[in-house]
C-alpha cells in the first residue's frame, strides 16, 4: 500500500523518493538505474516530508549528522530489534553483521541480520550503510546503486573501511 504523501528530490546519491503518512516518515527509497518506484506517481507533499527533504539536504551538505525525524518502520520484531540497533549508531560510527547479531540476542545468525539490514525502510534516516563486514570490509547495499552508494555514504561520513 502507498503512503498518502510523496516527494521526490535530487541528492549526490541520485534522486530520494519519500513516503510518509500524516505523522510519520514511512519510507526512503534511492534511485536505482534511473527510476523509482512511484516515479509515475504526482507529488503529494505534507510537513513531516518537507522536514525529511531539509534534514536529508542538510545532511549531504555536511551540516546535519543527526535526524530528529518522526519514523514509523514497519516489519517483524527481528526487523524492529535490528532496526532499532541501527538507530543506536552515530554519524561516522559503524558495526559488523555479526556485532549486531550478538547485540539483538541472536549471535551466530549474521546472514538473517543482513537480510533485516537490506529490509530497512528508511535507509540513511536508520544507517543500514554502516554495517560492514567483521573484517571492515564494504559487502552488499540494497541502497540506491548497491555498493557504489555505500561507499559514498561512509565516505561522506568519513568512516573507515578494508579495501
Amino acid at each position: 500500500m502507498t503512503s498518502p504523501y510523496l516527494l521526490r528530490f535530487d541528492s549526490p546519491v541520485g534522486r530520494i523518493e519519500l513516503q510518509a503518512d500524516d505523522t510519520h516518515l514511512t519510507s526512503l527509497t534511492m534511485e536505482r538505474d534511473g527510476t523509482l518506484p512511484h516515479d509515475d506517481e504526482p507529488e503529494r507533499p505534507n510537513p513531516v516530508l518537507e522536514s525529511a527533504r531539509r534534514q536529508l539536504t542538510e545532511y549531504f551538505a555536511g551540516t546535519r549528522t543527526e535526524f530528529d525525524l518522526p519514523v514509523r518502520l514497519v516489519g517483524t520484531p527481528f526487523q524492529q530489534a535490528v532496526w532499532s540497533e541501527l538507530g543506536r549508531l552515530g554519524w561516522g560510527e559503524a558495526t559488523s553483521y555479526g556485532a549486531l547479531a550478538a547485540a539483538v540476542g541472536r549471535p551466530g545468525s549474521a546472514r538473517a541480520i543482513g537480510g533485516a539490514v537490506g529490509a530497512n525502510p528508511v535507509p540513511i534516516i536508520v544507517g543500514c550503510h554502516r554495517v560492514l563486514a567483521s573484517d571492515g570490509r564494504v559487502t552488499g547495499y540494497s541502497g540506491g546503486e548497491g555498493v557504489p552508494t555505500k561507499l559514498w555514504l561512509l565516505a561522506h561520513e568519513r568512516v573507515g573501511f578494508a579495501a
